[in-house]
């Protein structure tokens, strides 16, 4: 499919080369707090927004809650050209934008502002956007709407819903933190625990422990950020990655295990919950995002200030 027709190439920074670069694609709304002016868009309709925008083009947005997690990727970037200047495995990051290009100005200058390594910026006025992910490698999508999630996830690329909150994540070095069953893995175990409870889930987790377990909807993005991550010692990483899971450790941890052993794929931490709350963990971590497909922990994470993006398995 060809390029979106509004396609602002950011000549401030070198572009990668999405054949070899993990290519994430965030929205406006993922990493700039822009609620009050959706709100505006909603009430007031586009006109009313694009003049506003146009109005305060020159006065930068608030940081979004994908935003730290896009500042620590940049950090990565400079760490792999400090060891080689000639690596191409990088992380580039576009935004990609349902509103029109001259409300998106602001956009761009507030990445300018900002200092961010933005190399797209795509002005996409088509109702779905998601259909260009494929056309620019898109290997994780970052979104406010649930309908652009979803049509991106039915597209086959690993994508998440971001909700607005203040985020004051630390810079480096780039945390990221799964869950691990419907986002890590499938949803294979949860649908045997909803028809025959836990200890019909556990009798299956036995029977199945030689079995790698399903892919999940974040696997693909998974397996290139630990790409990444081996350009490195595990000392020297910039990128440290964690499973924080339901399952518990004694009776479903070892086909976790076995299966990221199979795939290839170094977690550096993972923590068995049995069930227990998630928040109290994830502000130990302190992730700048954490992927999981249940609601309550998504706001069990919020509640302690940590970035978090639902993996909605009810598309």
């Amino acid at each position: 499919m060809a390029e979106p027709e509004s396609t602002v190439i950011n000549t401030d920074v070198k572009q990668k080369d999405p054949s070899e670069a993990l290519v994430i694609a965030v929205t406006t709304r993922a990493i700039f707090n822009l609620e009050e002016e959706h709100q505006l868009y909603l009430e007031k309709g586009k006109e009313e927004y694009v003049r506003h925008q146009q109005a305060n083009q020159d006065k930068p947005l608030p940081p979004g809650t994908a935003f730290a997690f896009i500042q620590a990727a940049q950090y990565v970037n400079k760490k792999i050209l400090e060891s080689n200047p000639a690596e191409k495995g990088l992380f580039d990051i576009l935004v990609l934008s349902n509103n029109s290009p001259e409300g998106g100005v602001r956009i761009i200058n507030s990445a300018r502002h900002y200092g961010l390594e933005i190399s797209k910026f795509c002005f996409v006025s088509d109702e779905d956007s998601t259909q260009y992910l494929k056309s620019h490698r898109v290997k994780l999508f970052l979104s406010a709407d649930r309908t652009d999630v979803c049509n991106a996830l039915r597209r086959g690329v690993s994508a998440a819903l971001v909700f607005q909150q203040e985020v004051q994540a630390p810079s480096t070095p780039l945390r990221v933190a799964f869950d691990g069953d419907a986002v890590l893995f499938s949803d294979e175990t949860d649908q045997v625990f909803r028809e025959q409870g836990l200890e019909g889930a556990m009798q299956y987790e036995r029977a199945m422990e030689a079995v790698p377990i399903g892919e999940g909807p974040m696997k693909a993005f998974a397996m290139h950020l630990g790409k990444i991550r081996k350009k490195f010692s595990q000392e020297e990483s910039p990128i440290r990655t964690y499973l924080v899971t339901a399952r518990s450790g004694r009776d479903m941890g070892i086909r976790a295990i076995k299966t990221l052993r199979e795939w290839g794929l170094a977690i550096d931490e993972a923590f068995f919950m049995d069930g227990a709350p998630k928040g109290p963990i994830l502000a130990q971590i302190q992730p700048h995002i954490f992927f999981d497909d249940g609601l309550h922990n998504i706001q069990g994470a919020q509640d302690v200030g940590v970035p978090s993006a639902w993996v909605p398995s009810c598309c």
